[in-house]
């Protein structure tokens, strides 16, 4: 591939590369560069958030690069303070091992695993001595970490700030040095974190990495980037016909997005696709579609994706309500507030998603939808519940005996 079609694909989708010059310089070496993004295991499974950074080192791998998948095993104990308020609890060593073996089994949906080395931050961390960390830790500024926002936020407004957190860019940027990485990978939000990289391996006497950094996807509710915690993800073990839905409720401008960020269609064509539904030529609905087919084959199959069609089609284009949603009993000794029936059906996982999912109009009982935040679930009634585009639960609330 020529270098300028090289670049074509490089720069898809991508937020910001420093430096492009560089950059440049390193893709004329003619020999694979080596390409790193690390992932800390702080949660058992991917979303489709951390499918990004993976979309972009397939690029790599397909014009023959390194890619080296970095499991921060050293690093989750520590906590990535970026973008947190609040000090973070670290993890234990048992808790990042049984996440990193997770992230193990999920990553080579996307990526080339014949082309992917593996590696973990604690083979050389953990040899590190008191003294290499103190060594470390002089390398930088407290003033340079405080001009970090996150940290400079919870400085002003009096907040804790843990010593510990002040070396978790320290180490990922340490990481850079041990694999002598040409290029990093990371989201808008660890800029700092990649940059101390590229400052650490100047200060040993290494060529210094190109950072790319890339958008931060946002989650199903169309404002905020996508986590788990706030309840607008797309995990990428979710079932077929689960995952096919929540795409499918993703907004016609958020789409092109998704296909920027995660679909091997190439570019072109997606602008094709664009200019067609922005002449009225085709629907958006029909264009979500191919998204939704083909994201949900990547991460299962092609049967799976033709079937979760059929299924999205039965249910939601016709507007039934499945056959074989789940029945099930509750019981109280008065009405129940319908955020709590919400949450003991497992229809949301709190009560305070309940809440938010009824002021986004995405709450009905028996196809009525729900605007009151107090209504009250009589007792010894039987009603159908719906959250969204896919829950549906048959719930009987009866008094207790």
């Amino acid at each position: 591939m020529s270098l300028n079609k090289a670049l074509q694909l490089i720069e898809r989708g991508v937020s910001e590369i420093l430096v492009l010059d560089e950059l440049i310089e390193k893709l004329k070496l003619g020999r694979p560069l080596r390409i790193k993004a690390g992932f800390d295991p702080t949660a058992p499974d991917l979303h489709l958030g951390h499918t990004v950074l993976l979309q972009k080192l397939r690029h790599f791998q397909d014009l023959g690069h390194e890619v080296i998948f970095l499991i921060g095993d050293f690093t989750g104990m520590i906590g990535d303070p970026t973008g947190k308020s609040v000090m973070r609890k670290p993890l234990t060593r048992e808790q990042v091992a049984a996440n990193a073996k997770t992230y193990t089994e999920q990553v080579f949906k996307v990526l080339d695993r014949e082309k992917t080395r593996v590696r973990f931050n604690s083979e050389w961390m953990d040899k590190k001595s008191a003294a290499d960390m103190i060594m470390l830790a002089s390398r930088q500024t407290v003033a340079r970490m405080l001009e970090r926002d996150d940290f400079s936020k919870r400085y002003q407004s009096g907040q804790a700030i843990a010593i510990h957190e002040f070396m978790y860019p320290l180490v990922q940027g340490q990481d850079s040095v041990e694999l002598k990485a040409d290029v990093e990978l990371g989201g808008t939000d660890q800029k700092f974190n990649l940059l101390i990289g590229r400052e650490l391996q100047k200060q040993a006497g290494q060529s210094q990495q190109v950072v790319i950094t890339m958008p931060l996807l946002v989650g199903l509710d169309g404002v905020q980037k996508m986590s788990k915690s706030l309840g607008n993800h797309i995990g990428i073990n979710e079932p077929p016909n689960e995952m096919f839905g929540k795409l499918m409720s993703v907004s016609d401008e958020l789409m092109w997005d998704y296909f920027d960020l995660l679909s091997d269609l190439p570019a072109a064509d997606v602008a094709e696709l664009k200019c067609r539904a922005e002449a009225g030529e085709e629907n958006p609905r029909n264009i979500k579609v191919k998204l939704a087919q083909e994201l949900v084959a990547r991460f299962h199959d092609q049967a799976a994706a033709a079937s979760a069609l059929a299924d999205f089609e039965t249910r939601f284009k016709q507007g039934a309500i499945p056959d074989d949603i789940p029945e099930l009993v509750l019981s109280s000794n008065q009405a129940m507030p319908i955020a709590a029936l919400l949450k003991a059906a497992g229809l949301t996982a709190s009560t305070s998603e309940a809440m938010r999912m009824i002021k986004q109009n995405a709450v009905k009982i028996d196809g009525e939808r729900v605007q009151d935040l107090k209504h009250e679930v009589a007792l010894d009634s039987d009603h159908v519940y719906q959250v969204g585009k896919r829950k549906f639960a048959k719930v009987s609330l009866k008094r207790s005996a």
